[in-house]
């Protein structure tokens, strides 16, 4: 294995699996810290997927070192600690914490972080991240139930987190190429390693092209926290230096026969255009009601009971326009109620396999990691991608769900990815071999 990535997410961990598919390197995604007896096949790359980007920082650092220690023991020379392109994080962290974490388990001074990801309109700019056009703080991220992002500095935004010293590696030094930049880097560590706590620069890129210079300045550097973008440069850095050859089969994904679902808890501006392009289409769709999940109502029964008696593909969600979003925050604890949601999602999870579905497209990071965990499934194998940061993958369904190992299809979207008609195209795609 040459990389081990650490990723605070569910659909995060699956975008960052697939860009190092997409490069030809073999990649396996684990689901949670991994036990001592996982074995992770041969491969060349291993993802970790935790559920670390809202929960306390303590534990989201405790989660992150066990995973670390886990990707040390089997030799991995290089880390990567992966988070959302929009920078999801609360005022304490879990970004800055787990970075520095990291940095010192490791013993270094200098990494760099970068979420952007051209190819999905996240771009940074000296130091400002932008979401297509605008601001992420103009953005529709200023109004995330758990994550409102109202700061685009990322310089100010990982400062306020970290106690490293956060720096710029700007448009101007990354646009001289990669000969260049590494030596910048090489010069950056060096003062780094006068700093207590270390050094984190945020990383300018506004195209692939940056992002592959930073690949290959960065190649050797211990750590590297991105989001999934600068996978790309990475994988492109590795295979031209010889340390791993591409694999053109590295997507080929086991059929799956059995029926489909979409399910959506995602409430990002681009989710509920997907959600609404599907209800237009005119293609059957049950909306979750917060207040009957909040009341202790039988919800996800009435769900499974509707499912069963519905000849086409659906889809079940909570999805929900700010406005709605807002008025239940006020009127409930934001966070109980989005696990209240989860656990009632995990349950129409494991509901719909005993109704024979075996493909499940699955909308917003929170709601992915629910249905993955309800399923049983500990490992997911990386196959074609249906939109930037969106594979399809494969996984089996643990016992008790099932006595026989059985496998699943899964596309896990983040709630900010994808085109409207996303959730049509992934059922279209011929998966499996």
């Amino acid at each position: 294995m040459i990389l081990g990535v650490i990723a605070d997410d569910h659909t995060g961990a699956t975008d960052v699996a697939s860009m190092l598919v997409r490069s030809g390197l073999r990649t396996v995604q684990i689901i949670g810290v991994p036990c001592a007896s996982t074995d992770a096949g041969e491969v060349d790359a291993v993802v970790i997927a935790l559920k670390s980007r809202t929960i306390p920082p303590a534990e989201a650092i405790e989660q992150s070192l066990a995973a670390l220690r886990w990707l040390q023991q089997r030799g991995v020379p290089r880390f990567y600690f992966k988070y959302c392109s929009t920078f999801d994080s609360t005022p304490q962290g879990n970004i800055g914490p787990v970075a520095d974490a990291l940095m010192q388990a490791l013993g270094t001074h200098y990494s760099i972080a970068c979420p952007a990801f051209p190819e999905n309109q996240r771009t940074i700019f000296k130091g400002h991240l932008f979401v297509g056009d605008v601001l992420l703080s103009d953005s529709g991220m200023r109004n995330h139930p758990l994550t409102p992002m109202t700061d685009a500095n990322l310089v100010r935004v990982l400062q306020a987190q970290s106690r490293c010293k956060v720096g710029l590696l700007s448009h101007l030094q990354v646009a001289k190429g990669a000969v260049s930049l590494k030596q910048v880097v090489e010069q950056k560590i060096a003062t780094a390693n006068n700093e207590t706590l270390g050094v984190i620069d945020i990383a300018d890129a506004i195209t692939n092209d940056d992002l592959m210079v930073l690949g290959h300045a960065l190649a050797d550097v211990p750590l590297v926290t991105a989001g999934s973008g600068l996978a790309l440069g990475l994988a492109a850095a590795y295979i031209d230096r010889g340390l791993v050859k591409a694999d053109a089969h590295a997507a080929q994904l086991p059929a799956a026969g059995g029926k489909a679902v979409v399910i959506s808890g995602s409430c990002s501006v681009a989710t509920n255009a997907q959600v609404k392009h599907w209800i237009a289409s005119s293609k059957p769709a049950m909306k979750i009601d917060a207040r009957e999940i909040a009341g202790g109502q039988p919800v996800a029964q009435r769900v499974l009971d509707w499912h069963a008696q519905q000849k086409e593909t659906c889809l079940i969600y909570a999805t929900s326009p700010p406005e709605e979003v807002a008025a239940l925050q006020k009127e409930f604890s934001a966070n109980s109620l989005g696990e209240q949601i989860e656990h009632c999602f995990a349950d129409i999870a494991q509901g719909l396999i005993a109704q024979q579905v075996r493909r499940f497209v699955v909308a917003g990071g929170e709601t992915s990691g629910a249905v993955v965990n309800a399923l049983g499934v500990q490992s997911l194998k990386i196959g074609e991608t249906i939109d930037p940061g969106v594979p399809w993958t494969s996984g089996q369904v643990g016992k008790p769900l099932l006595d026989t190992a059985a496998p699943v299809l899964l596309a896990l979207k983040s709630g900010n990815f994808g085109t409207e008609d996303f959730f049509a195209k992934a059922l279209a795609m011929k998966v499996a071999q």
